[in-house]
C-alpha cells in the first residue's frame, strides 16, 4: 500500500550511498500515479509514443524558423524559408511550435513511464521504437539551440588547410563569418581531441564546401553516440543491480539527451557514448578494451580524463593493495597518454589541446553557483574600486582547486566490499558532479553526463526522481530561451519573450494542473 511519507536515505556517505535498490519500485508507483486504467494499455503506450514523435516533428518545424543555418547557406532561398525566417509572423509561429513541441517532449517522456505497464524485457521494443520515433525528427532538424556545429565546420576547416585549430581561431579563416560560428570561437583555440578533430576534418571534405552535407556527418556521429548509450546503458545497469529498461527511459530518452545531443548534436554524445561503453567492459574483466574505449572519448573531448584514475580501480579490483592499485593506475595511465601520443604524432598536432583546454573557462552561466559567486564578487569589487576581475578569477581558480581536490579524494578512498564496482561508479559519478558543479559554467548537456554516470548506479525513486524530472523541465527552458537564430531586422526581445510565456506556460501546466503528470513533480508517494 502507498502511504505519503516519504522514505528516508539512511546514508551517511553520498558518495557511497547504498544504489542496489536504484530505480527498483520506479514502476510501481509511476503506474500507480496513473490514472485506473490507464498504465500499460496497449493503446495508451502507442498515445504516448506518437505524441512524442508530433512533439519532435514540431520542433523540426519550428527550426525551419529559428534553427541556425549558416550566413552562406541556400536553404534561405526556398520560399518556405524565406517566410519563416525574414517575417515576424513566420518567426513568432516557429518559436512556438518549436517551445510547446519541446515541452509536448518532456509530457510524452513522462507519460510513456506511467503507460508502459511491465518494466522488463518487454518494455525494451517499446522504448527503443520511442528513441527512433522521437529521434529521427530531431535528426533532421536545422541544429537547434545551439551553433557549435557550425564551430566544428570551422575547425575542420582549418585542419583541412593545414592550420593547428589549437594555436589559432576561426577566425583565421577566409570568409569565416558566412558560417555563423559563435563569437567565442572565432579566436579562441579548438579544445578537441585529435579523433574529433579527424571527424570534424572529415565532415568538412565529404561536404563539399556546402554546410549541410557536412552537418549530417556530425548528426550521424552524435546519433553514434546515443547508439553506444542505448546498448551500454542497460547492460551497465544491469550488471549494477539496477533494472535496464528503466535506466534507459530515465537516461537515454530524457528529452534534455535528445535535445542537446540529436537537435543540437554536440559531440558530448560520442564522447559520453565511448566513455560508457569503455566503462562497461573495464567493469566486466576487460579493462584493456575499456581503456582504448575511454581514451577515444578523451580524444574527443579531454574532460573523460576523470574517468581513469576509476577505470585504474576497476582494474585492480576488490581489495587491492596500495601497490597493485598505483601499478593499475601507472598502466591505465601510459596505456592512455601511449594511444593520445601516437595520434598527435599521426596529425602533427601532439598534446595541443591541453593548452586549449581554457577556452571555454573564460565564460560564466548565472545557474552556475561558482559563476554566480565569481560575478557577485567581481561587481562588488569594481564598486567599491579594486579588480573586479581578478576577483571573478580567483572565485573560478578556488572552483577549480577543489574540483580537483575532489576528484583525488575520491579516487584514493580505500574501497573492498561486495559492491565494489557499484561503489567505484557511484565515486565516478561524484568526481564529474565535482567538476561540473564548482565550475563556471554549466551547459545544459552537462546534466545528461551526471544523469548517464549517477542513472547506471541507481536513482532512488524519492525526491532525487523528482529531482530528475525538475532539472529535466529546467535545462529543456533553459534551452529554449538560450539561442534562437533570428535576423536583425526582428525584435528578439520579443521573439524571446514568445519563448518564455509558451515553454514555461506548458511547464508550469504539467507541474501544477495537468492531473496526469503533476504526481510525478508534486506527491511525495513512497513504496510500501
Amino acid at each position: 500500500m502507498l502511504t505519503d511519507k516519504p522514505r528516508r536515505d539512511r546514508s551517511a556517505d553520498p558518495a557511497e550511498a547504498p544504489v542496489s535498490g536504484g530505480l527498483v519500485g520506479i514502476a510501481g508507483r509511476l503506474a500507480a500515479w496513473s490514472h485506473k486504467g490507464d498504465a500499460g494499455a496497449p493503446g495508451s503506450v502507442k498515445i504516448a509514443l506518437w505524441q512524442g514523435f508530433v512533439a519532435s516533428m514540431l520542433m523540426l518545424l519550428g527550426s525551419i524558423g529559428v534553427g541556425w543555418l549558416a550566413k552562406s547557406s541556400t536553404l534561405i532561398r526556398v520560399p518556405v524559408f524565406i517566410a519563416a525566417r525574414t517575417t515576424p509572423v513566420g518567426v513568432i509561429t516557429c518559436t512556438v511550435l518549436l517551445c510547446f513541441g519541446a515541452l509536448l517532449l518532456v509530457r510524452s517522456w513522462l507519460r510513456l513511464a506511467q503507460r508502459i505497464g511491465s518494466w522488463d524485457r518487454s518494455a525494451r521494443p517499446v522504448l527503443f521504437k520511442a528513441l527512433l520515433l522521437w529521434g529521427l525528427p530531431l535528426m533532421l532538424a536545422l541544429p537547434l539551440f545551439s551553433r557549435d556545429l557550425y564551430a566544428y565546420i570551422g575547425q575542420g576547416r582549418l585542419m583541412s588547410q593545414g592550420l593547428n585549430p589549437y594555436t589559432n581561431g576561426i577566425s583565421a579563416l577566409n570568409n569565416y563569418y558566412q558560417l555563423g560560428p559563435d563569437t567565442l570561437w572565432t579566436e579562441a583555440p579548438t579544445p578537441y581531441g585529435p579523433l574529433f578533430l579527424w571527424i570534424e576534418q572529415f565532415a568538412v571534405w565529404v561536404g563539399f564546401g556546402i554546410p549541410e552535407i557536412s552537418l549530417l556527418t556530425f548528426r550521424l556521429a552524435a546519433g553514434a553516440g546515443v547508439v553506444l548509450l542505448a546498448v551500454f546503458v542497460p547492460k551497465l545497469a544491469a550488471l549494477h543491480g539496477v533494472n535496464p529498461e528503466r535506466a534507459l527511459w530515465l537516461t537515454v530518452l530524457n528529452p534534455v539527451l535528445l535535445i542537446n545531443f540529436v537537435a543540437s548534436a554536440h559531440n558530448d554524445s560520442l564522447m559520453l557514448g565511448l566513455v560508457v561503453a569503455g566503462v562497461y567492459f573495464a567493469a566486466t574483466g576487460k579493462p584493456l578494451v575499456g581503456i582504448v574505449l575511454i581514451t577515444a572519448s578523451i580524444a574527443i573531448k579531454p574532460i573523460t580524463l576523470i574517468a581513469l584514475p576509476f577505470v585504474g580501480l576497476l582494474w585492480a579490483g576488490s581489495g587491492a593493495g596500495w601497490r597493485r592499485k598505483f601499478t593499475c593506475w601507472g598502466a591505465t595511465l601510459v596505456l592512455s597518454m601511449g594511444l593520445l601520443w601516437i595520434a598527435g604524432a599521426v596529425n602533427g598536432l601532439g598534446f595541443g589541446w591541453v593548452a586549449a583546454l581554457r577556452t571555454s573557462s573564460t565564460v560564466w552561466i548565472w545557474y552556475a553557483p561558482i559563476g554566480s559567486l565569481g560575478a557577485i564578487l567581481g561587481f562588488f569589487t569594481d564598486l567599491f574600486g579594486g579588480a573586479g576581475e581578478a576577483a571573478t578569477s580567483v572565485v573560478h581558480l578556488i572552483g577549480t582547486v577543489l574540483s580537483v581536490l575532489a576528484v583525488l579524494w575520491l579516487a584514493f578512498r580505500g574501497t573492498t566490499g561486495p559492491n565494489f564496482s557499484t561503489t567505484i561508479l557511484r565515486r565516478m559519478a561524484w568526481a564529474f558532479a565535482a567538476v561540473v558543479l564548482l565550475a563556471p559554467m554549466i551547459q545544459p548537456w552537462y546534466m545528461v553526463w551526471l544523469l548517464v554516470f549517477f542513472g547506471l548506479t541507481g536513482i532512488k525513486e524519492n525526491w532525487q526522481l523528482r529531482m530528475v524530472l525538475f532539472l529535466t523541465a529546467f535545462f529543456v527552458l533553459v534551452a529554449l530561451t538560450d539561442q534562437l537564430s533570428v535576423f536583425q531586422w526582428i525584435p528578439i526581445g520579443v521573439v524571446r519573450a514568445v519563448a518564455i510565456v509558451v515553454g514555461v506556460s506548458f511547464a508550469l501546466y504539467m507541474v501544477f494542473i495537468d492531473r496526469k503528470t503533476r504526481v510525478l513533480f508534486l506527491r511525495p508517494v513512497d513504496l510500501p
